[in-house]
């Protein structure tokens, strides 16, 4: 039998699988770190922690497996995006890492746009100018920090450092360097026009791979460290979403996924490249070679329910503590016993301002029709429709963009509720499915490493043969036309208070 394991570098920690080729869990560890918010939006992170659990929690599934290292073939990176690595000529970290979600980098957004254009910009990097990508920080800090900017001779990503460590290499793979703003994404290359503009040196950053391509092997160093052999392939890999859609089997055309975790994410497959030109939702170059993946992000969906939960649920908390059962089971089955639309109650899920399709800052959370009739059953209700109404919005942009989905697997927390799954079935109006194994992204990157050394001849091909399905929910002819009314609704109330959210910012 042969073995590969699977890397995921995540933001509160780092999760190591090892699999047989048949995607069987072998062995798993997972270890944490810190986070450090120096100031007020600010977020980052040490390279060197995440350096330390990877090799970590490679040597121990290694060593708890007890599967012979000869019998290991690959490994694949999965990681959080965007985050900002610079090294010296020496390969030494310079500063910590500024990672995805810091926000402070607004000015040098407006930089961007204003040196390569707005449209430009969305024609060539598939997305405008965000705080939370990789470009505006490297301008971030040879604008405040040009001592350390004039020391930096690489840029990696989060899992590109850990590749960097493995392997020695300098390297990336399309669908991590996609959330970097520098790739030409129709092209699957470095933009020579972005970086020009933008006066980044090419050199600085590493080779672009497509994603099951190996990029380098084990040192000697690293595999003494992880238990493993020297010159074990290290592929590609990639970035977080991308690794979850491969983990999930979203690798052809028509197939989806829908994540409710603190945010929510809806992911689809395309093998043609489709740009939103009003930059609604993300394009980015998917695992699959040759394809691309589209991807609306609603910034409040777990997020919503873990509120009310945390503010209103001291009852429920209490009663699933004394039952043994989680609370979020008692939560559903409350939500159940109020009917669609919440006896007339929608829900705003903008806690954080919103992503997709409204790019607002300023939005926030609304309950719209709040009446004397309602108990806290409709409430719960409302919150769970809303952020399903949320992330219809973005299937909404997908159909904008030409983009069938016919196949749509559930995952996250939310994927896990019963009531939120029938929810989904019933906006999409297409089945709902989840999966047997719920590895992600770090079967996602294993898969790869299969892909990239040989033992499937393709990624589809692969997450036909390892993926299965475990439960499906089929739309409900009843409930769909009822929920189109309430949904139409919705979309009226964002317009209407657009301006409100701005002077309510002002305040």
């Amino acid at each position: 039998m042969t073995y590969y394991i699977g890397v995921d570098i995540g933001t509160s920690g780092t999760k190591t699988v090892l699999f047989d080729v048949k995607g069987a869990v072998i062995a798993s560890a997972t270890e944490e770190y810190p986070l450090y918010q120096p100031q007020n939006g600010y977020a980052e992170q040490m390279p060197q922690d995440w350096a330390n659990v990877a090799l970590h929690t490679m040597a121990a599934v290694m060593q708890k497996s007890g599967v012979s290292k000869e019998d290991v073939k690959g490994i694949g990176l999965s990681g959080q995006m965007h985050g900002l690595v610079m090294l010296d000529q020496n390969g030494e970290v310079i500063r910590p890492s500024i990672i995805w979600c810091d926000q402070r980098t607004a000015k040098e957004c407006e930089e961007i746009t204003a040196r390569v254009g707005a449209e430009r910009l969305i024609e060539i990097t598939a997305n405008p100018a965000l705080t939370g990508f990789t470009a505006s920080k490297i301008l971030w800090v040879r604008n405040n920090e040009p001592e350390n900017y004039a020391k930096c001779a690489h840029i990696l990503l989060p899992k590109d450092y850990i590749r960097y460590i493995l392997t020695g290499e300098f390297a990336t793979e399309v669908s991590d360097a996609s959330g970097m703003q520098l790739l030409d994404i129709p092209n699957r290359c470095w933009s020579d026009e972005v970086l020009e503009k933008l006066d980044i040196d090419k050199n600085l950053l590493g080779k672009v791979y497509e994603s099951p391509e190996i990029t380098g092997t084990l040192t000697a160093q690293a595999a003494a460290q992880t238990g493993l052999c020297e010159g074990t392939p290290v592929v590609g890999g990639a970035g977080d979403n991308a690794a979850a859609a491969i983990g999930t089997g979203v690798a052809e055309d028509g197939k989806a996924f829908t994540t409710i975790g603190t945010s929510g994410v809806v992911f689809a497959h395309s093998s043609n490249i489709s740009i939103d030109p009003k930059g609604r939702v993300h394009t980015f170059c998917c695992a699959v070679p040759g394809c691309w993946h589209v991807m609306g992000v609603t910034q409040g969906a777990g997020l919503s329910l873990k509120w009310f939960r945390d503010n209103f649920c001291d009852a429920e908390k209490q009663t699933a503590k004394s039952m043994g059962v989680d609370e979020y089971y008692l939560m559903d089955k409350e939500a159940e016993k109020s009917p669609i639309g919440a006896n007339r109650l929608l829900y705003l899920p903008y806690l954080m301002g919103e992503r997709t399709p409204h790019l607002d800052s300023n939005a926030r959370g609304v309950f719209f029709g709040l009446s004397a009739i309602h108990e806290k059953r409709d409430m719960l209700r409302a919150v769970m429709e809303g952020v399903t109404y949320s992330l219809r919005d973005c299937l909404e942009v997908f159909k904008e963009m030409n983009i069938t989905v016919n196949d749509m697997m559930a995952c996250g927390g939310g994927g896990s509720s019963p009531l939120w799954r029938q929810m989904l079935a019933d906006l999409y109006t297409c089945p709902i499915q989840t999966l047997a194994s719920k590895e992600g992204p770090a079967l996602g990157v294993a898969i790869l490493a299969m892909v990239g050394t040989g033992a499937y001849a393709s990624v589809p091909e692969a997450c036909r043969a390892i993926l299965s399905t475990d439960k499906t929910c089929q739309p409900n002819a009843e409930a769909v036309p009822v929920y189109e009314q309430y949904y139409q609704l919705y979309r009226k109330i964002y317009p209407a208070l657009k301006d409100c959210y701005t002077d309510l910012a002002a305040l």
